[in-house]
């Protein structure tokens, strides 16, 4: 059963790292802070990483990232995407307290759900990523503070509405225990 559950986590890194390229830089939302967009593939990251556990998510969030920084034609901007692997493996983190499998996402794991995508996007974003910025790259600190503040509040707002509503409609997907009927 073990050996299942590998493979389907493989599998998930790989259509979660897919999805979260393609949202990342085709669905891409132009913001007034240069280089920061609103980003919705932090939505799939947060729900595939409550499914699939901090390594999956760390994995989509780095793989995916990366892929997406050298798409246009660059190398990876690697602060950041250290940030957004960070992000994949908190919200995995909060996997086991969310329990998605179970097919209930009520009003208590949505706070919860809520609480690790605030957690996880404010330290990403505001010490992480900007950090980094800095440490790696020299860039200017109210620079790479400023995009750092914009990212957290737009990547919270998104991973929490979008995110919740797909963690939501998927565990309407799933059976709860005891709901059938024996005939």
């Amino acid at each position: 059963m073990k050996s299942n559950n590998n493979i389907k986590t493989v599998v998930a890194v790989g259509i979660g790292a897919a999805l979260f390229f393609v949202l990342g830089r085709f669905v891409a939302i132009p913001s007034p802070v240069p280089n920061t967009n609103i980003s919705l593939q932090y939505a799939v990251l947060a729900l595939l990483a409550g499914m699939y556990g901090p390594v999956a998510g760390g994995l989509i969030g780095f793989i995916g990232h990366t892929l997406i920084d050298l798409s246009w034609g660059g190398s990876p901007w690697w602060s950041w995407v250290i940030a957004s692997a960070f992000v994949g493996v908190v919200m995995g983190l909060f996997a086991k307290k969310l329990n998605i499998a179970e097919g209930d996402f009520g009003k208590g794991k949505f706070i919860t759900f809520t609480i690790g995508n605030v957690v996880a996007h404010a330290v990403a974003w505001i010490v992480i990523a900007p950090v980094l910025d800095i440490l790696i790259y020299a860039e200017p600190a109210n620079k790479v503070f400023a995009q750092g503040a914009f990212a957290a509040v737009s990547n919270i707002i998104t991973s929490v509405v979008v995110g919740g509503l797909l963690v939501l409609a998927y565990t309407k997907t799933i059976a709860k225990k005891g709901s059938l009927d024996k005939e």
